[in-house]
């Protein structure tokens, strides 16, 4: 009798154990897990235990302001984990999906995990890290649509992140220079760099395996992990890779000089200093640094969106910088020299994407030189589409479609496997009027958060989408390839043939060739023979044509059907 009695405190002394770090198969309202800075509490719904709101690098506060993110400080006790933190400091757009619409702080550097609530003890999983869009001016990890826990029941730990945007994100000024504090300009990466690197140290805490880490971002967040696939300071960090309509080529934005001005571009310290001169700081010295960073974050921000961009503000870097360390030159270059990681990549775009490089707008067939004529025939061939038309459909070619082919066979050529896709499927609540997908509209069924979106209006098909794509994408995270049982086939990317796997209107997964081949050819040729066209119009909005075109076709404004750029 006091065997059985003894074995039976045993075995209830053990299950209190696991379930307090976390582990086991007992579900409790409460979890706690362990980490290098104290211990956290978090919340377990739906078979997922979720923490929020975990600090992965100091508030980036006062003297911080504009420093490489600093070290946390060890807490005592239990931190609750249970609600998200805040939102970095920016200026939504009305109707931005991925706007929590939450309190924004500059003290924002904050991260959120997702796991199985049944796990054994010694169990490692694979792990998932989300970089958000918003074109590095806004966006939210909080944000509903990108709640983790979908992928969280597929196996998988997820960690999402808030980073620093816009000109407490990216900035420049020649007083930070002569302070010679560390890294300069880009600070919206080294946060995502400090949380890669918090994910190596802590997520197997939380059940996750830190050597299967798969990045994965969309437009700037998509750009981001462009940047962590050629950059060396990332290497070592992850081991698959997934960007979402992140181009490929270049950074998407201009590309900025910290401290050298080029025809086409003010260097990132002269917008810096335009910024100090229209809130009354001058000078270079160490005055002028305390002046600006006593100023309030939200002068600081200003009215920076989306939108502003479209006024190419002479006060903003415009986004990442051309450091010459942390930032040496574009993606793509790397990739054609090989040095990208080694790593497996997914990668593709929206049906009708969003178009940030133009062709000339006066004669937009004359970005293709000597081809002209076979670009007229490729993209007007009956002779009766209009500019309005034209001009975004080479625009998102080369801005988009290009550009993800392009990442497939430089990474193909370097050894390593590819997918490549595009998703052309639109909610059905949103047809007639919306035919093709436009940016960002394929988020909610990446994470299988279509209620979050669409609500009462989510049908069949539009859920029978989010289990096709969410399914390639999490099994892609697990393994390093998106097939798996109850799929169409999927097959590797191969640059001698024009295939990529279609998500389709009438909610299919095909693999077929590219309908779009032809037009990519001749982009791809064109950006060969000059690597950024002197005759293409760089950057969102840089005509007034843009202006109006992105005000009165949803892009930015309208219909509430963006979500994040």
């Amino acid at each position: 009798m006091k065997i059985w009695l003894s074995r039976i405190a045993t075995v209830t002394l053990t299950t209190i154990l696991l379930s307090f770090n976390g582990y086991g198969k007992a579900e409790s309202s409460d979890q706690m897990v362990t980490i290098d800075t104290g211990t956290l509490k978090g919340t377990v719904t739906n078979n997922v235990l979720s923490f929020k709101g975990i600090p992965y690098a100091a508030p980036p506060v006062g003297n911080l302001r504009w420093r490489a993110p600093q070290l946390v400080q060890p807490w005592s006790g239990v931190r609750p984990a249970t609600e998200y933190g805040h939102d970095c400091i920016q200026l939504p757009l009305p109707g931005d999906a991925a706007a929590s619409g939450g309190p924004m702080s500059e003290d924002c550097l904050v991260l959120n995990v997702w796991r199985p609530v049944a796990i054994e003890p010694d169990q490692k999983l694979p792990v998932l890290v989300w970089i958000h869009g918003g074109g590095f001016l806004n966006g939210s990890s909080a944000a509903p649509i990108y709640d983790g826990s979908a992928f969280a029941q597929q196996g998988l730990v997820v960690v999402s992140f808030n980073y620093r945007l816009g000109r407490l994100g990216f900035f420049a000024h020649p007083a930070l220079t002569a302070a010679n504090e560390g890294s300069l300009g880009n600070y919206g990466l080294l946060d995502q760099l400090a949380a890669l690197r918090w994910v190596q140290r802590n997520v197997a805490a939380f059940g996750g395996d830190p050597s299967q880490v798969t990045i994965m971002g969309e437009s700037a967040g998509g750009i981001s992990v462009m940047h962590h696939l050629t950059s060396p300071q990332s290497q070592g960090l992850f081991h698959r890779a997934i960007v979402l309509s992140g181009g490929g080529r270049t950074y998407l934005v201009g590309l900025r000089k910290l401290s050298q001005s080029t025809p086409e571009l003010p260097s990132a310290e002269e917008s810096g200093l335009e910024f100090a001169r229209s809130v009354g700081v001058t000078g270079t010295g160490p005055e002028a640094l305390a002046a600006l960073r006593a100023l309030p974050a939200e002068q600081v921000n200003g009215d920076m969106n989306m939108g502003a961009l479209l006024s190419k503000p002479p006060t903003y870097a415009g986004g990442p910088i051309f450091d010459g360390d942390l930032i040496t030159t574009t993606p793509g270059e790397i990739l054609q020299r090989g040095e990208g990681a080694d790593v497996p990549v997914l990668i593709g775009t929206t049906s009708a994407d969003l178009p940030v490089t133009f062709p000339p707008l006066e004669n937009p067939f004359s970005y293709f030189g000597p081809e002209a004529a076979q670009a007229i025939a490729a993209y007007n061939p009956d002779g009766t589409l209009p500019p309005e038309v034209i001009i975004p459909t080479i625009a998102v070619d080369i801005t988009m479609h290009e550009p993800a082919r392009f990442v497939a066979r430089q990474v193909t050529a370097a050894g390593n496997s590819a997918w490549l896709y595009r998703f052309g499927y639109v909610a059905e609540s949103l047809r007639p009027e919306q035919l093709g997908a436009e940016h960002a509209s394929e988020q909610p069924y990446l994470f299988s958060t279509l209620d979050a979106r669409y609500g009462e209006a989510v049908t069949e098909n539009d859920r029978e989408m989010a289990r096709l794509f969410h399914t390639y994408f999490a099994n892609f995270a697990k393994s390093g390839n998106p097939n798996g049982a109850g799929l169409p086939p999927w097959p590797q990317y191969d640059s001698t043939k024009p295939d990529l796997m279609l998500f389709t209107l009438d909610a299919n997964a095909v693999i077929q060739p590219d309908p779009w081949t032809e037009r990519l050819d001749l982009v791809e040729r064109a950006a060969d023979a000059q690597s950024s066209p002197p005759n293409a119009v760089r950057d969102l909005g840089g005509t007034s044509w843009q202006l109006v075109q992105f005000q009165s076709g949803d892009i930015l404004f309208g219909r509430d059907r963006l979500g994040s750029s």
